[in-house]
């Protein structure tokens, strides 16, 4: 399969809310990039974890999916997300860029480096398990999963 239009995957609800872009994505490779600001913020003035874990979701279960699509299954939904958090960071963009470690039969594995888009330093490093699905609908599954 072929890079699809990053223009393709939905913007809406969650991806909303983070302010999360997507820049490629590719079945072997997703990129992603929030441009931080207040709501990304704990009360210490650092980029909150669950910003970091969830841009590692976001990436990882947009590239599964895509390369799944590519397979014959119709989906992906993740089973386990292991999100270290390396250096702080304050304001700027910040990148996720998702490579497969394993596809397999029934799962796939990929790793997410998080990294200020400034200077390249890394800030948080994850992975994301994830269940191909054969009836998305089951879980209710939105446009982009059931084409």
């Amino acid at each position: 399969m072929e890079r699809i239009d990053p223009a393709e995957i939905p913007q809406g609800g969650f991806n909303r809310l983070l302010g999360l872009e997507y820049v490629e994505v590719h079945p072997d490779r997703v990129v992603a990039r929030i441009e931080v600001d207040e709501r990304h913020r704990q009360p210490y003035g650092i980029v909150h974890g669950g910003v970091y874990a969830s841009l590692v979701e976001s990436v990882a279960s947009v590239g599964a999916a895509v390369w799944a699509h590519g397979q014959g299954i119709s989906g992906v939904v993740g089973l386990a997300n292991a999100t270290d958090f390396l250096q702080f960071h304050r304001e700027g963009p910040i990148v996720g860029v998702a490579t497969p470690v394993h596809r397999g039969r029934r799962l796939q594995l990929w790793q997410v480096e998080v990294s200020r888009e400034d200077d390249g330093k890394i800030l948080a490093r994850g992975q994301v398990r994830l269940l191909h699905l054969h009836d998305p609908a089951e879980i209710g599954a939105s446009e982009f999963l059931s084409r």
